[in-house]
């Protein structure tokens, strides 16, 4: 694990970095059908979930922020992934900020874990972020039906698009 990735924690859920272990989950994540319905509309193949996967660890090593697993603190069980990144989209207006995104295990779907996860994310903006942007995720996050009563938790955070400032590694 990096340890300059910070681990997080709430009352039901751990967050922390990935790791090579987590592939095969994360693998049954992103070939899943109903989690890639908006997510690029087809299931990702094993090479491109390794690609995320390298993808994540890159963002911490050279931004600073990134994604975590997202697992239950008691059982250990896989709930899915959440995280910021900087994707560089090849986009109009292009985003100029890093976005939020995620994804959960449909069996994770209904149980309040996503708006408990953007929680402790919140928290876990490194501090040497300084004043970062963040732009609700592109990836079609409004059109999930089951994550809908996520986004007004996240965008009372994260906001759609202002400056958020941040010290200490919390969003103030």
């Amino acid at each position: 694990m990096n340890p300059s990735v910070p681990e997080l924690e709430t009352d039901r859920l751990i967050l922390r970095p990935h790791v090579r272990e987590d592939f095969d989950e994360s693998y049954a994540l992103w070939s899943d059908e109903t989690v890639t319905r908006f997510i690029g509309g087809k299931p990702f193949s094993r090479e491109e979930v390794w690609s995320r996967l390298l993808r994540y660890a890159g963002h911490w090593a050279l931004l600073g922020y990134g994604y975590w697993v997202i697992r239950e603190k008691n059982s250990g069980r896989f709930v899915g992934e959440i995280g910021f990144a900087d994707y560089q989209r090849d986009i109009e207006p292009p985003l100029g900020a890093p976005e939020i995104g995620w994804a959960l295990m449909p069996s994770m779907h209904g149980i309040g874990y996503a708006t408990e996860d953007h929680r402790a994310g919140q928290r876990g903006v490194p501090a040497g972020c300084g004043e970062m942007r963040l732009r609700r995720g592109a990836a079609g996050d409004i059109q999930r039906a089951s994550d809908r009563g996520v986004l007004p938790h996240c965008l009372r955070v994260f906001r759609a698009f202002p400056r958020v400032p941040i010290s200490s590694g919390r969003i103030v």
